[in-house]
């Protein structure tokens, strides 16, 4: 599952597909430390595989980042 980079906190599923859908990163509701997606996980997210598979294994493939990151 997905960690914070700050405090090793697990997110919830309901917690990564909001952090994985949200433009500006989400706070970590444990050390408040803002959240974004990825590089990588960005990039895999942009290749247009938006199904029931892909939004059932999000949670497993997502990474998290302490800054935000764009794909280019």
């Amino acid at each position: 599952m997905v960690h914070c980079t700050n405090c090793q906190y697990t997110f919830k599923t309901k917690e990564v597909l909001t952090v994985g859908f949200s433009k500006h990163g989400k706070a970590c509701p444990n050390c408040g430390v803002k959240q974004y997606i990825s590089k990588d996980s960005q990039h895999y997210l942009s290749l247009g595989y938006v199904s029931l598979l892909f939004v059932l294994i999000l949670p497993f493939v997502i990474k998290l980042s302490d800054k935000e990151e764009t794909i280019w």
